[in-house]
């Protein structure tokens, strides 16, 4: 077990982002502002709740005519350092984060 520290010498163990629930995802874009490491984005999802694609800023994209909501989608997770702002700043309490110890490699 690799042991994490604090600079000042304090144990604690990173929980990074794996997974946001499409279902209970409102697509606020909370966790995106707070997220300094480009982990997750904004996607489009149709009626039937499949994922047209990634919404880019600045872009009226309405996947033609099928965008029904938007959700955030894990698509970086690599760069996840599971500091927890995304999960702190959540209203809907929609994401699965899994302590530094439990992730493969």
């Amino acid at each position: 077990m690799t042991d994490y520290t604090t600079r000042d010498g304090s144990q604690w163990m990173p929980e990074y982002l794996t997974a946001i629930n499409a279902e209970t995802c409102i697509g606020c874009g909370r966790c995106f502002k707070v997220c300094s490491r480009d982990v997750m984005h904004l996607y489009g999802v149709d009626d039937e709740g499949e994922i047209l694609g990634q919404c880019v800023e600045g872009e009226d994209e309405d996947f033609d005519g099928e965008l029904n909501r938007m959700i955030m989608v894990v698509d970086k997770a690599g760069a996840c350092i599971g500091c927890g702002a995304c999960a702190r700043v959540c209203p809907k309490a929609c994401q699965t984060h899994v302590a530094a110890d439990k992730v493969a490699a």
